[in-house]
């Protein structure tokens, strides 16, 4: 008989740090300039409010983060209208210059500490005659996320990271685990899910339609006898995916799990959902 194991769900929510917010669509000229003024401050930055003075990596000027001046509505929903879901967001806003030059000179006297502030990887500018506005954003999901594959590998080295010695899930405690193997069905199925958790926005093991971690695997070729999901969502890596389950008893008996021989792992972003990424790791024995 299939027997399924599912553990109890984990969820880190995104919180924004900042109700303020955006800017006007285009990204040239002036606004450019701005940015490049911003991102050589941040790389040779200057003592400001007494923070001490640290290199910073460049902005990444986004688009999406450019939302026009005097905007209606809440930040968290115009950015996720606009493609971008933040983990932390502030928006600046100067008013009275008639160029770049000036706008930064404005912004580095009253705002040099959202400048400096090391959270933040995007940006974006936008101008309506003298007042310009910027907003500087942290993405839910990390910069240094490749593509599936390369994240289904690094899923599957931490797995068998953790399995390789013995481990407390909460009162329950395990021996080592064998590792795992890669099974690609299971893999097929776990980025499945997560697709469909992530368009459909919602965060559960049983689909709309009722089907199961079980029914999904068998739908995707896998013929194993029994089978575990985890599934996370708003983690922007696998580390951080990672580290959530296994400080989850439910989700670390899974990933300590002997009976389990085989895993698949996938995740799908979606900056309109309410938690912009999700995760799945399937596991199951032949």
């Amino acid at each position: 008989m299939r027997q399924t194991a599912l553990a109890l769900r984990f969820t880190s929510l995104c919180l924004l740090t900042s109700l303020t917010l955006f800017a006007s669509p285009a990204h040239a000229g002036a606004e450019r300039e701005l940015v490049e003024a911003i991102n050589d401050y941040r790389a040779h930055p200057e003592n400001c409010a007494r923070r001490p003075a640290q290199r910073l990596s460049p902005l990444a000027l986004k688009s999406n983060l450019a939302l026009p001046i005097g905007y209606g509505g809440g930040l968290r929903e115009r950015l996720k209208d606009s493609g971008y879901q933040a983990v932390a967001v502030r928006s600046v806003r100067v008013v009275g210059a008639q160029d770049a030059e000036e706008a930064f000179e404005l912004l580095v006297e009253d705002h040099c500490a959202a400048l400096l502030d090391g959270q933040y990887a995007d940006i974006g500018v936008s101008r309506r005659g003298g007042e310009w506005q910027v907003v500087l954003a942290q993405p839910v999901l990390d910069r240094q996320m490749s593509d599936t594959r390369s994240v289904g590998k690094t899923l599957l080295a931490q797995v068998n990271a953790a399995r390789a010695k013995p481990r407390m899930c909460g009162r329950q405690r395990f021996a080592a685990a064998r590792p795992l193997a890669w099974n690609a069905s299971l893999g097929a199925a776990a980025q499945g899910h997560s697709k469909a958790m992530a368009y459909g926005n919602y965060f559960a093991h049983r689909d709309p339609d009722g089907d199961t971690p079980a029914d999904r695997a068998r739908a995707a070729g896998f013929r194993g006898r029994q089978i575990g999901e985890n599934i996370a969502a708003g983690q922007g890596s696998p580390n951080k995916a990672m580290a959530g389950w296994l400080a989850s008893p439910g989700h670390c008996a899974n990933l300590m799990n002997p009976m389990f021989t085989q895993v698949g792992a996938g995740y799908a972003t979606e900056a309109r959902s309410d938690e912009g990424v999700y995760w799945t790791m399937l596991f199951g024995a032949k």
